[in-house]
């Protein structure tokens, strides 16, 4: 036996069948995704300004710290002090000994 139903259309919507809508839908789509200046691209680029504006404040306090140690050095038992710490320079009949410090830390 054959029912009677009803055949089934689907109905599109009337706000897609708007042009002013379909064309809205598209730009918006184009700016987030598809577009050189898009969302996804602005989000990228302020990630990586964020970290060169971290790398440049780590490199103005390690310019800092640079100034101030050419400043400590223009005096010449600063000059002696570092030379000796860091380069173990010695005086004439004078003896260094090296003392390393254990570095595994002790329970």
């Amino acid at each position: 036996m054959k029912e009677n139903t009803p055949k089934t259309k689907m109905r599109i919507p009337k706000l897609l069948k708007n042009r002013f809508f379909i064309a809205g839908l598209f730009f918006v789509i184009w700016m987030l995704f598809i577009d050189n200046y898009s969302y996804l691209e602005h989000r990228v680029l302020n990630e990586e300004i964020e970290k060169l504006e971290e790398n440049k404040a780590y490199f103005q306090e390690q310019i800092r710290r640079d100034r101030e140690a050419i400043r400590s050095l223009k005096n010449s038992d600063a000059t002696e002090k570092y030379a000796r710490e860091k380069y173990y320079m010695k005086r004439e009949n004078e003896d260094i000994y090296i003392i390393e410090t254990d570095t595994i830390p002790t329970k």
